[in-house]
């Protein structure tokens, strides 16, 4: 491969190419510390990357607002559970489930893996019959969405173990494999947003009825979004699972729809560059203020915040970019090619030439 033709590969690959360096930086930077809870902190908020990148396939190519995403996520984080915990304990607290999951134990791929799956799955059920609604009602739905499961979950005591513990589940603890997963779907979801797929589901975000009058079948560019988007908040369900090692069900209600939502907003709906960037800006927020409400010696003075500030402050946060910046702080942009930014403002020949000329 020639020099122009690689810079030319970098330069088309080089939002996902960006993005992956400036998370892998900052994972360096904070292994460099060797505090534990940073790293720890890390962990959680590649998994997070993983999640909001994978709501930003559907929210930010179809423009309908989603809260129940993280329903996906808790759906696919069980899945992992079943697949991969004790079977000694599954047989007893777990008697309604099938028999190859009770009876065996997979390892971390394939336990993941069939999160994602199941997770699809669900979304091509629940998408066939709430797809073709748009705006507010949509909105809805997809909430209606998030209780129902939420309720199921809570309440199937021979399945999910109500609103006890899913117990003994492996953990993993490693910030470069919750990496390869959140370079995943940033692969993912820029080649969904490049493909024809995706253009024909922005196009319909824009304006609806002129996509259905250029022959694009929007339910169907939506659909493809929506099962594209639950596989990977699955994979991420199925990675918190094992991070966490213990699953409740009340994880995956409203404080996790939330700070999901947060994430992608403050950074910008509209591009990945703002999912990625929002996952960071908020973390980063957030536990400055986590530490600030733990208390923080100045000299001599101790400054510290009241408990429960930290959603005080992320709503402050929110409220004052939707006023000054609706768009998120990338201004729902794509971080921008370093070469690109160089180059000068030159009209191209062919626009010069039929351009108008000034008159004296």
């Amino acid at each position: 491969m020639t020099g122009s033709g690689a810079v030319r590969l970098i330069e088309k690959y080089w939002v996902v190419i960006g993005l992956s360096s400036i998370v892998a930086f900052v994972i360096v930077c904070v292994q460099a510390t060797r505090n534990d809870n940073l790293i720890v902190t890390i962990d959680e908020m590649l998994i997070r990357m993983t999640v909001v990148v994978a709501t930003y396939i559907f929210i930010g190519n179809s423009g309908v607002l989603s809260f129940g995403h993280i329903a996906f996520m808790c759906i696919g984080a069980y899945a992992a559970g079943w697949a991969s915990c004790d079977p000694s304990w599954k047989q007893l607290m777990l008697t309604g489930l099938p028999e190859f999951l009770q009876d065996n134990q997979y390892p971390f791929m394939v336990s993941v893996t069939g999160a994602g799956a199941l997770s699809a799955l669900v979304a091509l059920i629940f998408g066939v019959v709430v797809i073709c609604m748009s705006g507010v009602v949509a909105s809805i739905a997809t909430f209606a969405f998030l209780v129902i499961v939420n309720s199921v979950y809570s309440n199937w005591e021979s399945v999910t173990a109500a609103t006890s513990s899913l117990i003994g589940i492996p953990t993993v603890s490693s910030p470069w494999i919750f990496f390869a997963f959140a370079v995943f779907a940033m692969v993912c979801a820029f080649l969904f947003q490049e493909s024809r797929y995706g253009l024909m589901l922005r196009a319909s975000r824009d304006d609806e009825v002129a996509a259905k009058s250029s022959a694009i079948d929007v339910a169907r560019v939506r659909l493809i979004a929506l099962v594209l988007s639950a596989f990977l908040v699955g994979l991420g369900g199925g990675l918190y699972a094992h991070f966490l090692g213990v699953l409740t069900v009340d994880v995956f209600y409203m404080s996790l729809t939330f700070i999901t939502l947060s994430m992608l907003i403050v950074g910008g709906v509209g591009s990945l560059s703002g999912a990625v960037l929002g996952v960071l800006m908020v973390t980063l927020i957030v536990e400055a203020l986590r530490a600030l409400e733990g208390g923080v010696s100045i000299g001599s003075v101790l400054v510290q915040l009241p408990k429960g500030f930290q959603e005080i402050g992320l709503g402050v946060m929110m409220a004052l970019i939707l006023i000054f910046r609706p768009t998120g702080l990338t201004r729902s942009r794509e971080i921008p090619f370093p070469w690109q930014m160089r180059r000068p403002n030159v009209q191209p020949r062919a626009a010069a030439a039929i351009a108008p000329v000034e008159r004296s």
